[in-house]
């Protein structure tokens, strides 16, 4: 394991979701804008989770358009890594508003410098063709792999108690976790498994459940492309971070229940590496698509200043 320098002791973990959803109305960034804020919760690294701001942005979009309308689509660039130490600031512009669609650009401040810019669209429930993948077959259910904490059984306290106490979801792997180690045996498997759940059951607003959905949809991503390269995240001098992040909501589901979240790396080059991922239901249906492009930096490949 990588040396940290942090201490976690009297850090009070994410034990519900709906806590970092707690967004507050704040003067907005530019005149014409709404403007929100929301609470930043503890990381290691000290820089804002992806996924933390993500849901919040999806929130802030959510109370600016008309009733009856949901998120079906995001697309944002992280542009600056975020202090967990202060809240975040969002700033909501409304680009369009049709008889189906609206549109709303999102920015996410600290410092008033934008950290992160997104923008997100959202539709009325419309009738329409109707056809979807389904997952990939022999994956076990969430009940018959092992949790987080039996397989940090061993590992450093710090870094145990973080996997495993300090997220706000319930995880299961499959073929297997990299946090400590990668099994040589997966490394050739060309997707990963997880099955995701929040820890506290939630209400039951479409919104908790999309922004929830989006939180962790920046949790695992980076993990099919370590594990082809047999890289755990223990590994000495990683160093990772989200660059652009998009996902499309195709059917509404509940975060508060198992969902299965199926990724693949097609492709590692430059510093960077690329995963799509899709969310189905317990019963296969298929509720989300994920994209990310992240930066991946080992001390081997560090760029010479």
């Amino acid at each position: 394991m990588a040396d940290r320098s942090y201490n976690i002791d009297g850090i009070a973990p994410v034990r519900s979701i709906e806590d970092v959803l707690a967004l507050e109305d704040a003067p907005s960034a530019a005149p014409g804008e709404r403007g929100f804020r929301g609470p930043s919760h503890f990381m290691p690294t000290g820089r804002v989770f992806g996924g933390q701001i993500l849901a919040q942005a999806i929130v802030a979009a959510s109370r600016t358009v008309p009733e009856g309308r949901f998120v079906h689509s995001l697309h944002g660039y992280f542009l600056r890594g975020g202090d967990t130490g202060l809240p975040v600031d969002f700033s909501v512009e409304t680009l369009h508003d049709g008889g189906s669609f609206s549109q709303r650009r999102v920015q996410a401040l600290q410092h008033g410098e934008p950290i992160l810019s997104l923008i997100t669209s959202f539709q009325t429930r419309d009738r329409g063709l109707e056809h979807a993948i389904r997952p990939p077959e022999g994956i076990p259910s969430p009940e018959d792999l092992p949790t987080t904490e039996e397989t940090l059984q061993g590992a450093p306290e710090l870094f145990r108690r973080y996997f495993s106490d300090y997220r706000a979801f319930r995880m299961r792997h499959y073929p297997s976790p990299i946090y400590t180690d990668v099994d040589p045996a997966t490394e050739d498997i060309p997707f990963q498994a997880v099955w995701i759940q929040t820890r506290q059951g939630l209400d039951d607003d479409p919104v908790t459940h999309a922004a929830a959905l989006a939180y962790a949809s920046d949790y695992t991503v980076f993990e099919p492309i370590l594990r082809r390269h047999g890289i755990s995240w223990s590994r000495p001098g990683l160093l990772t971070a989200s660059l652009d992040h998009a996902m499309w909501f195709h059917r509404p589901a509940r975060a508060d229940e198992w969902v299965l979240y199926v990724q693949e790396s097609p492709t590692a080059q430059g510093g960077r590496g690329l995963t799509l991922g899709h969310m189905f239901t317990r019963d296969g249906e298929l509720i989300a698509t994920v994209g990310q492009e992240g930066l991946i930096r080992l001390p081997e490949f560090r760029p010479e200043r």
